[in-house]
């Protein structure tokens, strides 16, 4: 008997073992991840880097590698919707009958033709070559099919095709274009109050990857110290932000690893110190963060209440989310508690804080650069599911805080629905209350609109669009 190894038999050119590839793998199990398990990219791709980095051998990543692998995975999913409507176009069955991981494939395969500088000849063969190391060879015939076609035209001749005239159907003209989906492309629209250049303008900045900004921690990290790393710049708003600008690892900053200086996006950043700056009536001795998981704003507001002798409060509901909150505050400089409870029934009297935050759950539609799964993940329906929390949250919190205190509502959405609409509801129910004109605790920041409230936009302020209503209690 022979020891040669058994090969499939085949009638045309003699068997060929696929090429691996191991960063198109490795995009492809992320995409994997995110769509069988929910995952969100910003959390599967590290640990899979990581453990990419450390392999011997030719499957070990370099930078470059990594660079590669992390623009695949993203730039697939913020084009999936325009993606969608190309491969609609090339394939002869409704892409919900295609295989959810033939359609990854695909996907990957689109991005790199229509949304990056590999050589067309090199983006298809190389998915091809992925096809058939994941997919097996049939499958990977039907993606060299489908590849073909795609590449006939590069993305603008592909949008004329594809997407409906802009004076015929002008929001079905933009979620195809700029790949979000229709009723989220309507609520930004009514959130920026109308203009198509606005608008644009947003749903591209939401296409791009943003840069890593870090966050030093007042009496444990300075500014400066940051500033010391390799590419790092400092923040356009906050004092504590530094952003790191050729995709530097935070993992590498000794200051991060000691948990002295964190990750946080600078919009949570003007949140925290709007609400520590808010003037009050009375003592400042109290601080409550009452949706702190996972910690970011938490570590900030311990540390800026540290230095006026005051103590924060963290409130989590989650036992895990609060573990991370605990985390985040070791070793804060001021007196500090961590609590799993409730938001919504207190483990506190009323009246017990001087200062209140709440960064309530939602729908995530302010942070669609860092999370572009979130986006063909939501649904309108689930407005309709937050609702009751935010505003129980919020009634939570101006019951906590003593009249003379400040309350801060905040979210990481600019949907009307879960930002002045909440406010308004709420605030119908204690009219003992004033809006405060949150505008003058932004100092330096541009176009925060007509007030009291602040929405940040990632087009106008480079952040997160976080929402922020700053709320009294006069009685």
């Amino acid at each position: 008997m022979s020891d040669q190894p058994r090969r499939p038999r085949t009638s045309g050119k003699p068997y060929r073992r696929p090429k691996k590839d191991p960063v198109r793998i490795l995009a492809f199990e992320a995409l994997r991840a995110v769509d069988e398990r929910d995952a969100y990219a910003n959390l599967v791709l590290p640990p899979l880097l990581r453990k990419a980095r450390e392999k011997e051998g030719p499957e070990k990543f370099d930078a470059r590698d990594a660079a590669l692998a992390t623009e695949l995975v993203y730039g697939t999913l913020r084009r999936q919707g325009t993606y969608d409507a190309v491969l609609s176009a090339c394939v002869d069955r409704p892409l919900g009958e295609v295989d959810p991981p033939v359609l990854d494939v695909l996907g990957l395969g689109a991005h790199q033709l229509l949304g990056t500088r590999i050589p067309t000849h090199a983006a298809v063969s190389a998915t091809v070559e992925l096809a058939r190391v994941v997919l097996g060879d049939g499958r990977a015939k039907f993606v060299n099919a489908v590849l073909r076609k795609v590449a006939q035209h590069d993305l603008d001749g592909w949008l004329e095709r594809v997407a409906p005239p802009y004076d015929e159907d002008p929001e079905d003209h933009l979620a195809v274009v700029h790949s979000h989906p229709r009723w989220v492309v309507s609520a930004l629209w009514d959130s920026l109050g109308g203009g198509r250049a606005g608008i644009e303008d947003l749903m591209r900045a939401d296409n791009e990857r943003p840069e890593v900004t870090l966050v030093a921690r007042p009496g444990r990290a300075t500014a400066e110290e940051l500033l010391e790393e390799d590419a790092a710049v400092p923040g356009d708003w906050s004092p504590y932000a530094v952003r790191l600008t050729e995709g530097g690892e935070p993992g590498a900053v000794a200051a991060v690893r000691d948990g002295r200086a964190g990750v946080q996006d600078e919009g949570s950043q003007l949140v925290a110190l709007a609400l520590a700056n808010a003037p009050l009536d009375g003592p400042d001795r109290r601080w409550l963060d009452g949706c702190a998981g996972p910690g970011g704003k938490a570590a900030l507001l311990g540390a800026l209440a540290a230095q006026r002798g005051a103590l924060l409060v963290a409130s989590e509901k989650q036992t895990h989310r609060a573990g991370l909150v605990a985390r985040a505050l070791d070793g804060n400089p001021g007196p500090y508690q961590v609590i799993a409870a409730d938001g919504t029934r207190p483990a506190w009297r009323p009246g017990s804080f001087d200062r209140v935050l709440v960064d309530v759950p939602c729908t995530g539609l302010g942070a669609l650069r860092r999370r572009p799964e979130a986006r063909w993940r939501r649904r309108p329906e689930d407005l309709e599911g937050f609702a009751p929390l935010q505003r129980g949250l919020l009634r939570t919190a101006l019951e906590s805080v003593r009249v003379g205190g400040v309350v801060g509502y905040a979210t990481c959405s600019p949907h009307l629905a879960e930002t002045r609409a909440v406010v308004a509801d709420v605030l119908k129910q204690y009219p003992d209350t004033d809006l405060l004109d949150a505008r003058p605790l932004l100092p330096g920041v541009p176009d925060l609109g007509e007030g009291p409230d602040v929405q940040l936009w990632p087009h106008l302020h480079g952040t997160d669009a976080m929402y922020l209503a700053l709320i009294r209690r006069t009685g």
